[in-house]
Parts: C-alpha cells; sequence; structure tokens
C-alpha cells in the first residue's frame, strides 16, 4: 500500500471527525528508522570527535529503549539543556559552528536528538527527509565511486523505511517493500539523467569553500623547506593524471611535470618569487618534437597547474610567469582538463635580464660559511660556470651521500649540516644545496619543484602521477645556453629518475603501499580500480562547463546557454511527468497490498459465495447490516470481523497482533 492510499480521503474524513492524531511510530519503525540513521552517518565517524559519535550513539539507544518498553518521550527540560549543551561541545571542538565539519557535527546531533520528540508520523516523515539530506553531506568529503555506491545503497534503506511509515494499515511483507522501493527508484532515474545533463553548470563550487575544506589536501605549496616533498612522498593521492596522444609515452626520465618556482632563500625556507606574467614568453626557443598530451588535475585549491617540461601553450584561464611555471588566474577548487603540447628540446631565457640573473644571485648573509667557500674553490678552480656545475655534480657522485625519506634533523646552517655532516636527505636537500652552491659560486640558479615520472596504467592506457612523485630540482642560467634544468638527485640516486621513487629508496623507508606494490595482481586490481575511477572522474564528477557544452552541440542544440538549457530542462522533466501519470493511471491499485484491506476482500469472498454479494460503492458498515439482516445467525462474526477493518482501516495506529487476529478471523470464518 502506498503512502498516497494510506492517506485517502475516507482515512482523514474519520480522523477529522474523531479528532484523532496521526498515529505514533511503533518500535519496529523506530528500529528501521534509526538503523538507516546508523548507515548513512557511520562515515562520518571517522571525521568528527569521538565524543559527538558516543553522544549520536547514547541517543538513538534512548530512543529504542523507549520505543521497546513504552517509556514517555523526555520533556522539554531535558532536551533543551541537551541541545545547547551539543551546540556548547561543538563550538569548543572546532572553534565555530560554520563551516563543513561543524555544519555535519550541527546536523547529526540535532537528527539524533529529534529522534527524542518523535511523537507522530509527521517527526517521523521529517526525520526521514534529514536522513536524505544527510546523505548529501557524505559527497562534501569523497566523491569516487565507492562513496556513491554507497551512498546508493543507503538511499534505498531509507526509502525502505519510508515505506513502513507511510503503511498505516500495517507492515507489509519485506518483500513487497523491496519490490516497490526499487521501482520508486527506478521510476527517479530518468529524471535524475535529466537534471544531471541540462542543469546548467557552474564552473567552480556553488558555495564559497568553507575553510575546515582545506583540511587534509595535499599538493604543492608555494615555499620548500627540508621535509615538505618527503612528507608528500608519503601519500599515494593521486595528482593529476594524463592521456598522450601517441601511444607510446615518453620515458620516465624525460618526465618533469613542471610546478612551481623558488627564487627567494632566508637560510632555511625557498619561496615563490614575484614572477610576472606574459604572454607566451619571447625567449623560449623549441626544437623537435612536440608532445600531445591531456591532463587530468585533481583540485588542490592553490593555483598550481603542472605541465611537462617545457610548455608551449596555455591552458584557458590561466598564464605563464616569466620563470615559465603555469598558473591559473583562481585555486583550483574543482578537477579541471586541459590540453597541452610541450617539448623535451628547448632554449629558455637566452635574454634573461640582468635584473632577473641579479635576483636568483641573492643569498642570506651569516649562513652556511663552508658551503660558501666550496663553491668559491670551484668558482677559481674550473674555467667556465659548466666547469662548476660538473665539479658539483661530480661531488655528490663521488662523496657517500644516501637518498632518504628520514634525514637527520639539520641545524641553523642547514646547507653545511646537510653537505659535510649527515649527507642524506631527499630531493629538496639536494636541490636546496645544489641551488645555494651555484649561487655562491657566482652562477644564478633556482629551485623548480613539481613531479616526476609517474605509472604507467596499461588497463586505462594513461599515466597516473601520484603526490609521492613530488620532486624538486634546480635550473641554472649559463650564457648562450639559457636555463638549463640539473637534477642533482639523479647524480646521487639515478634510479630515482629512470625506475621511480620505489626504487630509488631503501626497502626500510616508509612508502604507500600503492607505490611500493609488489605483488602483481594486486597491481593489475588497483591498476582497474583506478581506470574505473579515472572514467568516474571524466564522465560524472568531470561534467562541468565545458563538457556540458560540448555534449549539448553534439546533441544537437544550437549554442547552448542557460536559456536554452532551461528550456530543455522544463520540458524533458514535464515530459517525463506526463509519462509517469499517464502509466500510473493505466495501472491503478498497484503498490505493497494493504493486508487489512486483503483480509477484508477475502471476507467479502466468502460472503459472495454465501449468496450475500456486496454492492458497488458499498461501504463495510452498510454491507455488515445488510448481511446481518440477511443472515441473522452469523451477524456476531459479521460484525466482529468488521468492526477491527474499520479499526485498522481508518482508525489510528495498530499493531501486528491485531492484523493477526483479523487474518484469524477471516480464516475461521464460515458462511
Amino acid at each position: 500500500m502506498t503512502g498516497a492510499e494510506a492517506l485517502s480521503p475516507a482515512a482523514m474524513a474519520v480522523s477529522r471527525r474523531t479528532g484523532a492524531s496521526a498515529p505514533s511510530p511503533d518500535s519496529s519503525n523506530v528500529a528501521w528508522l534509526i538503523a538507516s540513521l546508523v548507515l548513512v552517518a557511520a562515515p562520518h565517524a571517522q571525521r568528527l570527535p569521538l565524543w559527538i559519535t558516543l553522544l549520536g550513539a547514547v541517543l538513538m539507544a534512548w530512543r529504542l529503549y523507549i520505543s521497546a518498553r513504552g517509556r514517555p518521550l523526555p520533556g522539554r527540560w531535558i532536551l533543551l539543556p541537551l541541545t545547547f549543551a551539543g551546540i556548547a561541545g561543538i563550538y569548543f571542538s572546532f572553534g565555530s559552528i560554520f563551516g563543513r565539519n561543524p555544519g555535519v557535527a550541527m546536523l547529526l546531533m540535532l537528527i539524533a536528538l529529534k529522534l527524542l520528540e518523535m511523537r507522530s508520523l509527521r517527526d517521523a516523515m521529517l526525520v526521514v527527509f534529514l536522513s536524505y539530506f544527510l546523505v548529501i553531506t557524505n559527497f562534501l568529503y569523497s566523491q569516487e565511486v565507492p562513496t556513491a555506491l554507497y551512498m546508493m545503497g543507503v538511499v534505498f534503506v531509507i526509502t525502505l523505511s519510508l515505506l513502513r511509515f507511510n503503511c498505516m494499515a500495517g507492515v507489509p511483507p519485506l518483500a513487497a517493500r523491496l519490490r516497490l522501493a526499487t521501482v520508486l527508484l527506478a521510476q527517479s532515474i530518468p529524471l535524475m539523467l535529466v537534471l544531471f545533463l541540462l542543469f546548467p553548470r557552474l564552473p567552480g563550487p556553488l558555495w564559497a569553500l568553507p575553510r575546515d575544506a582545506l583540511g587534509g589536501v595535499t599538493g604543492l605549496s608555494d615555499t620548500m623547506s627540508p621535509g615538505s616533498l618527503s612528507a608528500l612522498s608519503l601519500s599515494d593521492e593521486v595528482a593529476f593524471r594524463v592521456n598522450f596522444s601517441d601511444s607510446v609515452p615518453p620515458p620516465p626520465s624525460r618526465m618533469y611535470w613542471r610546478g612551481p618556482v623558488m627564487e627567494e632563500f632566508d637560510g632555511q625556507t625557498w619561496r615563490v618569487g614575484e614572477g610576472r606574467f606574459q604572454g607566451r614568453p619571447q625567449d623560449l626557443e623549441f626544437s623537435g618534437s612536440p608532445v600531445r598530451y591531456q591532463v587530468t588535475l585533481e583540485p588542490h585549491y592553490r593555483p598550481w597547474i603542472l605541465a611537462l617540461e617545457m610548455p608551449s601553450n596555455r591552458p584557458r584561464r590561466t598564464g605563464m610567469r616569466s620563470d615559465y611555471s603555469l598558473l591559473a588566474f583562481t585555486p583550483v577548487r574543482t578537477r579541471m582538463r586541459y590540453e597541452m603540447v610541450s617539448y623535451y628540446q628547448y632554449r629558455a631565457g637566452l635574454k634573461e635580464p640582468a635584473m632577473h640573473r641579479t635576483r636568483n644571485l641573492a643569498l642570506p648573509t651569516g649562513f652556511n660559511p663552508r658551503a660558501r667557500e666550496l663553491a668559491e674553490t670551484w668558482r677559481v678552480q674550473a674555467p667556465d660556470p659548466d666547469g662548476v656545475v660538473q665539479r658539483a655534480l661530480s661531488y655528490f657522485r663521488a662523496e657517500p651521500f644516501a637518498y632518504t625519506l628520514q634525514p637527520p634533523l639539520l641545524g641553523r646552517h642547514g646547507v653545511d649540516d646537510f653537505l659535510f655532516k649527515t649527507r642524506s636527505g631527499f630531493c629538496e636537500h639536494y636541490a636546496s644545496a645544489f641551488t645555494f652552491l651555484m649561487r655562491a659560486a657566482g652562477i644564478p640558479a633556482r629551485v623548480v619543484t613539481g613531479y616526476q615520472g609517474g605509472e604507467f596504467n596499461m588497463v586505462g592506457d594513461y599515466l597516473i602521477v601520484r603526490q609521492a612523485d613530488a620532486h624538486a630540482w634546480s635550473e641554472v642560467w649559463l650564457r648562450d645556453r639559457g636555463w638549463v634544468r640539473i637534477d642533482p638527485t639523479a647524480a646521487v640516486a639515478p634510479e630515482r629518475v629512470q625506475s621511480g621513487i620505489a626504487e630509488a629508496l631503501p626497502a626500510s623507508d616508509p612508502l604507500p603501499y600503492t607505490v611500493r606494490g609488489s605483488l602483481a595482481w594486486l597491481v593489475e586490481l588497483r591498476l582497474q580500480l583506478d581506470t574505473l575511477a579515472f572514467r568516474w572522474d571524466q564522465w560524472v564528477l568531470g561534467y562541468g562547463p565545458e563538457r556540458q557544452y560540448e555534449f549539448l552541440s553534439r546533441a544537437g542544440m544550437t549554442a547552448p546557454d542557460w536559456r536554452s538549457m532551461a528550456v530543455g530542462l522544463l520540458t524533458g522533466t514535464g515530459v517525463l511527468l506526463l509519462v509517469f501519470a499517464l502509466w500510473m493511471l493505466r495501472r491503478p491499485g498497484r503498490g505493497v497490498p494493504d493486508p487489512a484491506q486483503a483480509a477484508y476482500l477475502r471476507f467479502c469472498q466468502k460472503l459472495a459465495r454465501a449468496g450475500v454479494p456486496r454492492r458497488a460503492g458499498e461501504g463495510p458498515r452498510d454491507f455488515a447490516e445488510r448481511a446481518t439482516s440477511l443472515r441473522p445467525e452469523i451477524g456476531p462474526a459479521v460484525e466482529g470481523i468488521t468492526d477491527l477493518y474499520v479499526a485498522l482501516r481508518y482508525g489510528r495506529g495498530a499493531g501486528p497482533e491485531q492484523f493477526r487476529r483479523l487474518r484469524e478471523l477471516v480464516s475461521r470464518f464460515r458462511a
């Protein structure tokens, strides 16, 4: 029996005449509703403070106890202090009641408190609809395929709860509810597709991003200090994926993905300089064959745009700085897809202004005297700047340097400590020390951060670049050559550039299993799952303004804008609603059967076989009076069955025992 049938005009008329209130939810319905809430709130348990999870569990258990034992609900003098105490606890836990995490915590707490004042069907419906809304909050944290599949199952369970509360004449069998819930959700799929395809997409999120949404976001920063990139290498999150136009991807040693360029150094930390935007730099010269590829960049809430070194174009709404790094005009808050063309052979900065060269020679005073002395020695001994570079690389190769994620701590003179004492470090240690040595030797130099290499997915035919592939290298300016890439890490650990980070680091260093996986079947499974996630990102999560425009143009919509999409949305929705209405009119009475009505119809069939058929439009009371007048000997049985049926069908809610009683009376009835 559907909700429309449960709230029939006859039932509402009886309720108005008798002044009866909506039936209160019974214990089995409450238990089912709480189970739905537990399923939808479970993913939040790992994100919120423990006390919020415990408070929600206690409140739900309290409501179950009240329903099972028939205890009275708590009054406002209990609920109001609990509410204010919960709000205060959320404020002290998060420092605010606004934002993603405090907002979700507040919603969970208020829904749990609402259970303790759920007295009527109206209250139960409100909790059910809040449960649907709570499903959406899970997508504020993850929009991946597992989350979507899990939430689809949760929506199905919540719909089953909705059907239980709408069946006022008794709970129908589980199979009937499963069937109707499946039909209801299947009917919503066409409307969902129309809304997904035609609802106008806006660039960026629909609301301002909460500050706490940046918590846990990993990615390149505008600063680099010892330990910053090694921390990124502990993350297996995907930074971006790349589809190459050529069937054969480039070798790992050529895949340097250029990101922020660091030109300022204070003795401890490198920072992005004051580079200026320019169009296509005039001092970039390319030779050789171009590499064409498409990048799908994950949101990292910073402006960096990653490209294979050296890019010859820039995507829309981005700019190229004078240091040849690409930046978006606004932080990348949503998944971004762009086409790129790069060249391995290039000359950059042949006419670098003297002011820029001077800026890339600056060093803070009072830091690293031994490194300065070593660089000065090379400067005197080497015939030219290129000779200084080669002496520095030979120094890294000859001395017992080690490449590791767990280097010793460095003191105030960090470069001196690294070069002459610890001699163990990650790529940022080598890039920082090398760049310092070059500047001390009078050679303009800077640090470039980005990613190096990646994992090629043979299943999906694309490259996966993870945060663990973060890397830092140096650039030096040489006369007649311009800016030249020098990777000092490759002098110490060539495996890092040729085979990846897992091959270069010792087995004792911690790395994500996805980076250091050894079992072939697990690697294959992981790549297949990543291919599925990539397709999901492309066709569902990546359905932004550009892709929507492209799809609608191919579908025949000329120059689609928000007006034409709004007309198409209203038209498609109207057509679907008309089709559903006609289908329902052609199939009346379908849905979850009413057990009380089903038993009463069997009773009417028995009377009809005994010669007392029910007339069209004859109500239960009138039919009982006529049957009693015609067959006085069965009058008490007829009146008993009719009274119980009317009470169940049109009166207040009843428990399962009353329905069983009606079925037993109808089964024993003999006319």
